[in-house]
């Protein structure tokens, strides 16, 4: 089975504790496999089972104190 990797842009990451914030946030939702993030291009890449619920993300992104949008 192939996974599906989704890309959204997040604004207010500055550093590695930001990414990690993200990570554990995005890292809960249901199917998520993998959650690659990085403050220095404000990059989030969501590997999951199936097309990830991009509203799920949004949220999460927000729950950890950032804002995203699909890239």
């Amino acid at each position: 089975m192939n996974a599906t990797t989704t890309p959204f842009q997040v604004t207010g990451m500055t550093c590695g504790h930001c990414e990690m914030s993200v990570r554990e946030e995005v890292s809960e939702i249901a199917g998520v496999q993998d959650v690659e993030v990085s403050h220095e291009t404000g990059m989030l890449r969501v590997v999951s089972e199936q097309p990830v619920d991009e509203s799920a993300v949004l949220a999460a992104v927000s729950e950890a104190g950032y804002s995203a949008v699909r890239a």
